[in-house]
Order: structure tokens, then C-alpha cells, then sequence
């Protein structure tokens, strides 16, 4: 019989089985509904994730045309600028440098795909690094394919017990605009649903903030869990992280997730040219402008070390 150890609302087991379709082995897992305290920010956070999702199902009785170039040009605009250029490649891993007029644009695009404030996300994505595949990683498949994808989101106990200090963004914090981007995250969601509102009417807002907001969650979601879960591994990382070209699809160039945990300070995640990356695009696009500089790429040193052949040769 094996042996089971419970810790606050975490049960650990050697091995609870593998994730269907891959070799990723659940070994420790958190109770995502029941048996564990929920605190008014889960119950929040849950209430208002369910009421986007279920704004979502409005979509196919509220088309029209003019409501999903609306929603697409949403998507694009906080995808690719917001979350993937700003919050992920810019302030998370320092990328490439941006004037301050451009970051506050384009993190404020961030803070309208409804995924939290700046200060919060790049905390727990540097986490996320810092700890990939650990104890204290916010979101390792290792609890569960689930827990991975959300499950952790409604689990602020969780975060809690793992991070008390979150001062791994001081970058941030010492920002004015940052600390009121936080502050006030609740308020700028309120009025952005009510502008759009007033400007389209109820189809619009299924689609410009539920559909959109919905789609924009589990697209970012993905990379948490199907990229530690499926692809393949390009380079030796010693973490579960995988290439997945279908979630590098629909997240513009996130799904190279493995190249991602090889070179985190990497621009450009698509390093093959086969490899579709619509966010280095833009980066590209800027460093031409001469908005995005200091842009860092690996280097043919860096793939070396990183490589599996080069690892194997010292064996």
C-alpha cells in the first residue's frame, strides 16, 4: 500500500497515474472543489470566470458580422500586444526594452484580456520559472491536468503557502502606474464592459468581452497545461515543457514552450523558420521602427549547451 501524506488541502502519493495521451505523471494532487477552505477571493474569481463563461454561450445566438471583427480585433490587440508582447516577452523576462509610453499602452491592453494586473501575472509566470515543475511551482500538471490548466486560479491558499512575500516583482512595484493598475484591476474591467455596452449593445459585449475573454483564458491556459503535457522537446531543460504547434496557433507563437524554457529571455520563441510566431513578428516589426531595442535572441553558444547531444556527450 502506498503511502499518502496530506498536507493542508494537498494530498501526495508516489504516483497517482499518467495524464491521458502522454507520459506526465500525476504525483501529488490538490483538491480543486471540495474538501479544501475557500476564500472570498476564490469565490470572486469564480464567480466572475463562470459569468464570462457563461456570457460566452451567448455567441451563436448573438452573431453578426460587426460584433466578431470587434471581438477578433480585441484578440489580437490584447493577445499579441497585451498579454504575449507586454506581460510575457517584455515585463516577465525582459526581452527587449520599450519606451515607457508604449509598456503602460500596451500593458494596459494586458489588463483589459481580464487576466489579472501586471504586478499579479509576471509574479506567478517568474514563479512559474523559478520553480518549474516543483513544490512551488503555481501550476505544475504533476498536480493534475486540471489544476495546471485552472484549477490554481481558485486557489489563492495555494499561492499563499508558496510565495507569503510575492517580491519578485519589485521591478513593478516601484512603478506608480503598476500599483494603480493593481489597485484599480476591478474598476477598469467595470468600465471596459460598460463602454462596450454602450457601444454595440449586448452582442457585443458576448462577444467583445465574454467570447473573447473565454477564448483569450484558455489559450493562455494551454501553455500551462498541454505544453507540460504534449509536443515534443527540442532541447534538454530538465522540465516537462513541450513544443505544441496547435497551442502555438491560437496563443500567436507561445506553444514553442520547450525553446521557451530553454532560452527564457529569448524575444523570439519560434526559432525554426517553419515555426509560426505572430508575437516576434510584431517585436520584429517594432525593432525596425526602433520601439523595441536591446531585443536578446540565443545565441549558436547558447542552443549548444542547451542541446540534448551536448548534454549527452558529458555523460
Amino acid at each position: 500500500m502506498k503511502n499518502l501524506v496530506t498536507v493542508s488541502n494537498t494530498v501526495t502519493e508516489s504516483d497517482y497515474g499518467k495524464i491521458t495521451f502522454s507520459d506526465v505523471k500525476v504525483t501529488r494532487k490538490r483538491n480543486l472543489f471540495w474538501g479544501r477552505k475557500w476564500r472570498t477571493v476564490d469565490i470572486q474569481v469564480g464567480l466572475w470566470i463562470l459569468s464570462l463563461h457563461l456570457l460566452a454561450l451567448f455567441a451563436p445566438f448573438t452573431f453578426t458580422w460587426g460584433a466578431f471583427c470587434f471581438a477578433f480585433s480585441i484578440w489580437v490587440l490584447c493577445g499579441i500586444f497585451g498579454v504575449t508582447l507586454c506581460y510575457h516577452r517584455h515585463l516577465a523576462h525582459r526581452s527587449f526594452n520599450l519606451p515607457k509610453w508604449l509598456e503602460y499602452t500596451f500593458a494596459y491592453l494586458g489588463v483589459l484580456s481580464c487576466q489579472r494586473d501586471p504586478i499579479y501575472w509576471v509574479s506567478i509566470h517568474r514563479y512559474h520559472h523559478q520553480f518549474v515543475e516543483t513544490e512551488k511551482d503555481p501550476h505544475s500538471p504533476t498536480f493534475g491536468f486540471w489544476f495546471s490548466h485552472m484549477g490554481w486560479i481558485f486557489d489563492s491558499g495555494y499561492i499563499f503557502e508558496k510565495y507569503k512575500e510575492r517580491n519578485n516583482v519589485e521591478d513593478l512595484k516601484s512603478q506608480v502606474f503598476y500599483r494603480f493598475m493593481r489597485r484599480t484591476y476591478v474598476l477598469h474591467t467595470a468600465i471596459y464592459g460598460a463602454l462596450i455596452y454602450a457601444f454595440g449593445g449586448f452582442s457585443y459585449l458576448v462577444w467583445g468581452l465574454g467570447f473573447t475573454a473565454t477564448w483569450g483564458y484558455h489559450a493562455t491556459f494551454l501553455v500551462n497545461s498541454a505544453c507540460h503535457t504534449w509536443g515534443n522537446q527540442t532541447w534538454d531543460t530538465g522540465d516537462l515543457s513541450k513544443n505544441n504547434w496547435w497551442v502555438a496557433m491560437v496563443t500567436f507563437g507561445e506553444g514553442w514552450h520547450n525553446n521557451h524554457h530553454a532560452f527564457e529571455f529569448s524575444a523570439r520563441h519560434g526559432l525554426e523558420w517553419w515555426q509560426i510566431d505572430f508575437c516576434w513578428y510584431m517585436i520584429r516589426f517594432l525593432e525596425v521602427l526602433g520601439l523595441a531595442t536591446n531585443v536578446k535572441l540565443p545565441t549558436e553558444a547558447h542552443k549548444l549547451k542547451k542541446s540534448f547531444k551536448s548534454h549527452n556527450k558529458f555523460k
